[in-house]
């Protein structure tokens, strides 16, 4: 007797459809295939967009210094320092900060901005040392600065 069965039914006692180990482990390695391809190009994104995050964040702190400047008539030194521009240094009494919504930043590395008066670059230098916290580097290690 021959009887109806659905092309996507299996044989078995229930009848019951399902996934052979056979063909999970084909699922799993074009999933490893995918990843091991896409994985390191998404993360070499990372690093760029880290860059550009430091970039902002200094001319973020470039322009709060330049209101600094208009409000005092010259730049925090380099004793006072970043964070001039969140705290009222003593003995300023043009002070009209704060010049930031926040507290002074970090770099997306988590090292501290440097800043330097008079600067080598320009009248201050602004800057980060980069992934690696050193001075000197290149690509993601490289310093980013004002200059």
């Amino acid at each position: 007797m021959w009887t109806y069965r659905k092309t996507w039914q299996r044989p078995g006692r229930w009848g019951a459809a399902g996934f052979t180990l056979l063909e999970l482990l084909v699922v799993l390695v074009i999933i490893g295939l995918l990843v091991g391809y896409v994985a390191p190009r998404f993360f070499s994104q990372v690093g760029k967009s880290e860059v550009k995050v430091a970039r902002a964040q200094i001319k973020a702190l470039e322009d709060a210094l330049d209101q600094y400047r208009l409000d005092i008539g010259r730049y925090p030194s380099t004793e006072q320092g970043l964070p001039a521009l969140n705290a009222q240094p003593a003995g300023e009494t043009r002070w009209a900060g704060p010049y930031l919504k926040k507290a002074v930043p970090i770099d997306p590395w988590g090292h501290p901005y440097q800043y330097r008066l008079p600067g080598e670059h320009g009248e201050f230098d602004l800057f980060s040392l980069g992934k690696d916290g050193q001075p000197g580097g290149t690509g993601e290690a490289a310093d980013i600065g004002n200059w």
